[in-house]
C-alpha cells in the first residue's frame, strides 16, 4: 500500500475542519468550557469527539488546509462552534444574573465569593443557582443533547459552506435578550415576596417611628429570603428547562440559517 502526500493532506483536512468546530464549542460551552476543567481534558475531549464524529459525516469537498481558503474554512468552523456554545453559556449567565438580583434584594449583595469556574467574584446566591443549574443540566442530559446538535450541525452546515447565514447571526443577537428575561423569570417569585416584606416594614415604620427598622428588618428579610428561595425551587426547575429548550431550539435555527 502506497500513501502519497495528497492522501495525507486530505486525511488531515478531513479531521482538521471538524476538530476546529468541535474544539470551539468545547471551549465555550458551559461546564466543560470553564476554567476548572484543565486544558488537556478539553483537548482530549475534542479529539475524542472528532474521531467519533468524522466517520459519521457525509462526504464533503476537502479544501487544502495550507491555503488561504483552508484558513478561512478553519475560521468559519471556529465561528460556528463559538456561536453554538455561546447560546448555552448565556443560559447560565441568566441564572447567575437572577441569583444576583435575589441576593441584592435580600441583603446578601455584600456576601460574595470567588467563582473558580469563570474566575470572577459573584454573590453567594448566584453561585448556589449556578451549581443547581449545572446539576440540572447534567441530569437532563444536556451534554448529550449538545453532542447530538453538534453532529446535526455538520449535516446542516457542511464543512465546504463558508457562511453561517444572516438568519443565524440575527438569531444569536436576538437570543441575547433572554439573559435579562431569564434572570427576571428566575428572580421574580423571590423578589416579589421580598418586596411585600419591605412594604410591610415600611408600613410598620410609619405606624411606629420608634421602631428601628434596620436592626429588625435586616435579619427578618434575610431569613425570609432563604425561605422564599426554598419555596421557589420547584418553580426554578421548569424555568431553567424552558431556557435550555429555547437555547437548543435557537442553536438549531442557527445551524439551519443557510
Amino acid at each position: 500500500m502506497t500513501i502519497n502526500s495528497e492522501a495525507l493532506i486530505d486525511l488531515l483536512a478531513s479531521y482538521l475542519y471538524p476538530f476546529a468546530r468541535i474544539s470551539a464549542i468545547v471551549v465555550v460551552a458551559p461546564i466543560i468550557g470553564t476554567r476548572i476543567v484543565p486544558a488537556r481534558v478539553k483537548v482530549g475531549l475534542a479529539l475524542a469527539l472528532t474521531i467519533i464524529i468524522v466517520p459519521l459525516l457525509p462526504p464533503a469537498h476537502i479544501v487544502e488546509p495550507f491555503s488561504l481558503l483552508g484558513i478561512l474554512t478553519v475560521m468559519t468552523q471556529v465561528l460556528i462552534g463559538v456561536m453554538m456554545g455561546f447560546m448555552l453559556r448565556m443560559v447560565f449567565t441568566a441564572v447567575e444574573s437572577g441569583g444576583q438580583v435575589i441576593g441584592m434584594t435580600m441583603g446578601l449583595g455584600f456576601a460574595q465569593m470567588n467563582d473558580p469556574a469563570n474566575g470572577v467574584v459573584v454573590p453567594v446566591i448566584s453561585q448556589f443557582y449556578v451549581v443547581l443549574a449545572t446539576l440540572l443540566f447534567l441530569v437532563l442530559n444536556g451534554h448529550l443533547i449538545l453532542i447530538e446538535v453538534l453532529v446535526d450541525s455538520f449535516r446542516s452546515i457542511p464543512i465546504d459552506i463558508m457562511d453561517v447565514g444572516t438568519a443565524g447571526l440575527w438569531e444569536l443577537v436576538s437570543w441575547a435578550a433572554w439573559i435579562f428575561k431569564g434572570a427576571v423569570l428566575i428572580a421574580l417569585p423571590t423578589v416579589t415576596a421580598l418586596l411585600l416584606v419591605n412594604i410591610s416594614f415600611g408600613v410598620m415604620m410609619r405606624a411606629a417611628p420608634q421602631l428601628n427598622v434596620f436592626s429588625v428588618g435586616f435579619p427578618v428579610t434575610l431569613m425570609l429570603g432563604f425561605v422564599f428561595i426554598l419555596v421557589s425551587l420547584p418553580v426554578f426547575i421548569p424555568q431553567f428547562t424552558n431556557l435550555l429548550e429555547n437555547a437548543f431550539f435557537s442553536i438549531g435555527r442557527i445551524v439551519q440559517g443557510n
